[in-house]
């Protein structure tokens, strides 16, 4: 056997066909821009062009999908990444199923953060700053974030029309928003009314529930007061008879600052009270809910004992008034039946300050009793918390960390004999979405959007939506049903103004709104511009329109901010009896907030009372947060925030080893590795991981899924570089001119096609239905774990490592087939990956020889259909595929050992006997034949071929004496385990022929230099 010398390697290296391409290892900086532009600018703009479908008779199908604005107001982060990739894949998706898609990018420019930042930038205090300068801060500080993030945004290739990017500070923008709010005016659905709401005291205005957060663990203090009871005589001579001495009721609040402004105590009437007396405290009698006596004799911690059971909350309500030791001057205050009152936590009565909260509000409102809030927009006590004594409570805040408010609040009624018990009580509480300190409910006049009216439209809008997830519906039908206003003023300078006059009535404000008003202020908008609102003088009699008489001045409230973007779908064009978006796509918290607020405004345009009303949206997907590898949070403060272009520049992961030099070249001195150098994939590797992420739930992003992302991306890029070498073979150009005509062929009907080949073209069908259907249902992640598998195991571990053999060495027929077949897997990678990495789809189609490029459709312009499946020979594909994965392991299992026994090195240096029972070898040979339309003959040496070894036999079990008879060095046995195979076994042995120094398989005879096919190549 001929020695497999340097000399004779060399000898025979000339007649190989080794695969060669210009494609680097990593993207090139150089070519980076070039690459960008034409897979981003051109893309889009070709897209959109008439020239696209000149050659279709009908209207392009056209795809919306409506950009949910970004805050303007800091730098990108993994989050804005995680949803302009996912949304700029659909788009790309969208581009590839021939539609012409319309993605107009846009940003949230008005609100409270914007004004705060701008001002902290300036060193300016806004309680010191005129609304003007606020307004000019806060529009410069917008400009300029926006085009940073624009920056950024094209960066990561997200295509759009960016030179028409809209942004809510926009003149025409802030025009349409006041065209809704006049819309919504002129239906009855807007309205000003003195009621509670929240109130953000951090940032002095008020809030909408879709701008609150909840801090799960708030530790608030919690009271137990009694308040003197006086009795009226009917009870005095019913219920109550026979009860000497004064008598009080008792409260639980874990709210003692709202005190002050307590208008009422509720009871419920079906509930059982009872009298109880404190024999430690001067035997005084108080009434408690009977049921809740247990707990508040342990909440005082003294013996108490029942002296009257049995009363009725019926007979108390309407019957009993007290005193509120803060408000004496405003006499007795009733003791009212509320259906909120429950007996699972207090006393069984209820504290009631319709100032402060909802339910109170509304109990009390249709009883005629007043709202009161003696607090101001700081916070802090006002005089009238405590006309009495205004110096012990005035200008003490009510929600700062140390309960000021409500220890002096305590301290009084301590003082007066009247506190019964305080203790620290942890519960959920709401908090400023921004600032994340405690809000309260206060009674102010704002402005309201009544959505009750709407409600049932909204939920009969959103019924035919899709949701991606499920869940969203019933999250968004939540915040719908639980909701019946909407606060849509703000007390800020940095926004668009309720277009409110004020009547000057000596030193009050009376407010004024009615149609003629509303347009007749967007009138002189336009043709003054929105800022003349705040920069004319009080006085400039052109905002007053001529049916006003009297002096009027401009209200400074503004619109809430979910207003502002929630009336974006005005941008986009009517369409009839059809949505206007096909999808929005956006974080789980926009449920509550841009979801909803566009909804409700759609919805309150449309006759909402007729039997079809539409949602903005025909689809509504939602993604997760992004939190660290172990699942927290990114915050400054833990120092896990990570950047967007870390993740682009490769610097999270480990710096790479630098090679030693060899050769003439090679240094004897060490290197110096100060500055390290990083695996910098760029923002294909930035979109792979978002693409790779399952955004249906918070997603995690550290140092070990980065590390897969960008294995991933070598996988693809060694994995092109190869078929781009194959195609450029100098000896062997491709028998096609086009990738898009090859792959309408059939190439499975040519004759006699290698079970290899046929196995491989199933599998890329398999896989190009598989992905398109993920790609379709939003499913990214799904579609490129799809991708990632089939590189990995299906062309790389299995495929590819059949064929190195046929292109390297076979004849040059054999070598332009597999061309064909692999120009059809190339082709398909790239449709596939088109949508996630359009640079490294644009860069891989740089690289692709010339004339195939002029001849094919660029893979991201080509109408992209999954690859049609062959039903008549799918089951015994699948069924051959699993019978070849079964035999794999086994043979697989037996090489190892005989490396590990030092045996043997490459697989070709072995050969194998496939042994089976008769039933097992008559199908497995039927199956043979049916995949591949050949002759059983012909199954050992595909086999071969298939599992790169030099020989390989199948045989029934009587073929075993045959086996057991030959005298090989060594053997190695290993069972089949499989379904299908019972009693099966392979053996693993020697070859028999010598090694061919050409090809290097053992198939040569003993005389010849190359084995039969060599000899015929190199003739060739």
């Amino acid at each position: 056997m001929l020695a497999p010398t340097r000399v004779l390697r060399a000898s025979w290296s000339s007649t190989l066909r080794l695969p060669r391409s210009s494609f680097p290892p990593r993207p090139l900086p150089t070519a980076r821009s070039e690459y960008l532009r034409r897979c981003t600018d051109e893309l889009y703009a070709w897209q959109q062009s008439e020239a696209r479908f000149q050659h279709k008779h009908t209207p392009p199908e056209t795809f919306t999908l409506h950009d949910g604005p970004p805050y303007a107001n800091g730098p990108l982060h993994v989050g804005h990444a995680l949803n302009k990739i996912t949304k700029d894949i659909i788009c790309r998706f969208q581009v590839g199923q021939g539609k012409k898609v319309s993605y107009l990018p846009g940003w949230d420019c008005h609100g409270l953060p914007i004004e705060i930042k701008a001002l902290q930038a300036q060193k300016q205090d806004a309680a010191n700053t005129d609304a003007v300068s606020v307004r000019k801060a806060a529009h410069k500080l917008a400009a300029r974030t926006i085009e940073e993030q624009k920056r950024g945004f094209r960066e990561w290739a997200v295509m759009g029309d960016w030179d028409h990017a809209y942004t809510t500070m926009n003149r025409d923008f802030e025009l349409r928003q006041l065209d809704v709010f006049s819309a919504m005016f002129a239906k009855g659905l807007i309205y000003r009314q003195f009621k509670p709401v929240y109130w953000s005291p951090s940032s002095t205005t008020a809030l909408a529930e879709a701008e609150l957060e909840y801090d799960e663990g708030h530790q608030s203090l919690a009271a137990y007061v009694r308040f003197p009871l006086h009795l009226s005589p009917a009870l005095k001579s019913g219920a109550l008879k026979g009860i000497e001495g004064d008598i009080g009721l008792a409260i639980w609040t874990t709210t003692p600052w709202t005190l002050p402004a307590n208008k009422a105590v509720a009871v419920h009437r079906d509930m059982e009270y009872c009298i109880v007396k404190d024999v430690d405290h001067d035997g005084d009698l108080t009434l408690v809910a009977a049921s809740r006596v247990a707990e508040y004799q342990k909440a005082i911690e003294r013996e108490l004992v029942v002296v009257l059971p049995g009363l009725r909350g019926a007979d108390l309500a309407g019957s009993l008034e007290y005193e509120n030791p803060f408000q004496r001057a405003n006499g007795l205050q009733p003791v009212i039946h509320a259906d909120f009152v429950t007996d699972a936590s207090g006393t069984g009565l209820v504290h009631l300050a319709p100032g402060h909260g909802m339910d109170d509000y509304n109990v009390c409102s249709v009883m005629g009793i007043p709202a009161f809030a003696p607090i101001d927009d700081a916070g802090a006590f006002t005089k009238y918390a405590f006309p009495e004594q205004p110096e012990l409570l005035e200008g003490l805040p009510v929600s700062d960390v140390k309960r000021t408010g409500s220890n002096a609040v305590c301290n009084f009624l301590k003082k007066e004999g009247l506190l019964r018990g305080r203790h620290n009580y942890r519960h959920k509480y709401p908090i400023d979405w921004r600032t994340k300190q405690p809000v309260v409910v206060r009674a102010t006049e704002q402005w309201f959007a009544n959505v009750e009216n709407i409600k049932n439209a909204s939920m009969k809008a959103i019924t035919d939506v899709n949701f991606k997830p499920e869940t969203g519906r019933s999250r968004l039908e939540s915040f719908i049903q639980g909701r019946s206003q909407w606060c849509i003023s703000r007390q800020r300078a940095w926004g668009v103004p309720i277009p409110a006059l004020y009547k000057v009535e000596g030193e009050t404000l009376e407010a004024a709104m009615d149609s003629k008003i509303i347009e007749h202020v967007i009138g002189v908008i336009k043709e003054r511009g929105i800022n003349a609102w705040w920069t004319d003088a009080q006085d400039d009699p052109a905002w007053k329109p001529e049916h006003l008489s009297g002096t009027y001045v401009r209200g400074k409230d503004t619109m809430d901010v979910w207003f502002d973007s929630g009336t974006s779908w005005t941008l986009l064009p009517r369409q009839e009896d059809q949505p206007v978006a096909d999808v929005y796509l956006e974080g789980t918290d926009q449920h509550r907030g841009w979801f909803q607020s566009s909804l409700l405004t759609h919805v309150a345009t449309q006759p909402y009372d007729a039997a079809t009303v539409r949602a903005p949206y025909k689809t509504l997907i939602t993604h997760g947060f992004t939190l660290d590898s172990e699942g927290r949070k990114m915050s400054k403060s833990l120092g896990n925030v990570i950047s967007p272009s870390q993740i682009m520049s490769g610097e999270l992961l480990p710096p790479i080893k630098r090679k030693k030099q060899k050769g003439k070249g090679a240094t004897k001195e060490p290197i110096n590795d100060s500055t390290p150098t990083y695996d910098a994939m760029g923002s294909d590797a930035l979109r792979l991981w978002a693409a790779s992420s399952d955004y249906t739930r918070d997603v995690t992003i550290g140092q070990p899924v980065l590390l897969s992302v960008n294995q991933a991306l070598h996988k693809y890029r060694v994995t092109f570089k190869w078929l781009l070498g194959i195609f450029s073979l100098p000896s062997c150009p491709p028998p096609f001119s086009s990738f898009t005509t090859l792959r309408s062929e059939d190439l499975e009907n040519q004759p006699l096609p290698l079970l290899t080949d046929t196995l491989a073209l199933h599998r890329l069908k398999q896989v190009s239905n598989a992905v398109h259907a993920h790609y379709t249902d939003y499913e990214f992640s799904k579609g490129i774990n799809t991708i990632n598998k089939y590189i990995a195991n299906d062309l790389s571990a299995f495929y590819f490592e059949t064929l190195k053999d046929r292109i390297y060495t076979g004849d040059k027929h054999d070598c332009q087939h597999l061309q064909r077949v692999l120009g059809r897997i190339f082709f398909e990678l790239l449709h596939m990956l088109a949508p996630i990495c359009p640079l490294l789809v644009e860069e891989v189609w740089h690289h692709t020889p010339q004339p195939l490029q002029t001849s094919t459709t660029h893979p991201a312009r080509a109408h992209w259909t999954p690859l049609a499946q062959s039903p008549d020979t799918a089951q015994q594909l699948d069924a051959m595929l699993a019978h070849i994965a079964d035999i794999s392991s086994a043979v697989n299992t037996a090489q190892e050992r005989l490396r590990a026994d030092k045996k043997i090195g490459s697989s070709l240096e072995s050969g194998v006997a496939l042994l089976l029972p008769a039933p097992a070898l008559k199908a497995l040979q039927d199956c043979f034949v049916a995949c591949t339309r050949a002759g059983v003959d012909a199954l050992d040496d595909q086999f071969a071929g298939l599992f790169v070894v030099s020989a390989f036999r199948v045989r029934g079990l009587d073929g075993v004496r045959e086996v057991d008879a030959q005298q090989w060095a060594w053997r190695e046995e290993q069972p089949v385990v499989s379904s299908s195979f019972e009693n099966a076994k392979i053996v693993v042995h020697p070859p028999a022929a010598e090694k061919c120094a050409r090809c290097w398989r053992f198939v040569r005879e003993g005389h010849e230099e190359l084995c039969k096919r060599c000899e015929g190549v190199v003739e060739e």
